[in-house]
């Protein structure tokens, strides 16, 4: 007999507790840059690891939405993960062909668009988590099509927080996986004077997948034009899977 379905909130609460490691909590607070000045400074951890949350997601299925917003504005991060993981699983058993129910897809993407700009989606691993499947499946459908920065994308690249911004760049994984670069060029050329590190990770994370998913001449093609401008991060990540001699002309572009 398997664990039992958690219900409410509180009980999803009680369970990640359970499973919390306060050494691990420690050092995922360290990781995570917590300290004064970090980017995720005065987050909380408890200590739960990604596998042992996602088994405590498997069991929250019949949470209902106020609950899960209850969870995805905690000051706790492992609180926050959980509830959009549930919005996530919610999201993706929506789009399966024999029971697609395209009105809950279109709820939890509204909820995340809420999440976002309420500033809850506030650490590289809750976007990363996310913004693919909750905003990308959405606005980037599977055949691409003539508007190549959605409103909401083009809303959210601009935003003051990097997290709206990073959620812009990784939602682009949904059009790229279909096939079409256009969106993560047109955002990268847009953000290469960003200043922040965490932008230029997620940037040139999602070029690099531009040039293993769809084609190697258009990861190319845009190096061509802008590595001489592409910060050092942002280049590293988007060059990575190059061979030596290609990766080493375009850092020595800088």
């Amino acid at each position: 007999m398997g664990d039992p379905e958690l219900q409410t909130a509180a009980e999803v609460r009680a369970a990640l507790a359970a499973a919390s490691d306060p050494a691990r909590a420690s050092g995922a607070a360290a990781f995570f840059k917590t300290g004064p000045g970090g980017y995720a400074e005065r987050d909380v951890f408890l200590g739960v690891t990604v596998p042992a949350t996602r088994a405590i997601v498997r069991r929250s299925s019949a949470l209902p939405p106020a609950d899960v917003a209850e969870l995805v504005a905690s000051p706790i991060h492992e609180e926050r993960l959980a509830g959009l993981l549930v919005m996530v699983e919610r999201f993706r058993r929506a789009g399966r062909v024999r029971t697609r129910d395209d009105a809950v897809r279109a709820a939890e993407h509204e909820r995340y668009l809420d999440a976002v700009r309420a500033g809850h989606v506030d650490n590289w691993d809750l976007v990363d988590a996310t913004a693919e499947y909750l905003l990308g499946e959405v606005v980037f459908p599977a055949a691409p099509v003539a508007e190549v920065v959605p409103p909401i994308v083009g809303e959210l690249v601009t935003s003051d927080s990097i997290w709206p911004r990073r959620v812009a760049v990784i939602s682009t994984f949904a059009a790229i996986k279909a096939g079409d670069p256009r969106p993560m060029l047109a955002l990268a050329e847009r953000l290469l004077d960003d200043p922040e590190p965490l932008l230029h990770k997620a940037v040139g994370w999602m070029l690099r997948e531009v040039g293993k998913r769809v084609d190697r001449s258009v990861l190319t093609g845009f190096l061509d034009g802008h590595a001489a401008r592409m910060p050092r991060t942002m280049l590293s990540y988007a060059t990575e899977h190059l061979d030596p001699a290609e990766r080493a002309r375009y850092r020595a572009m800088r």
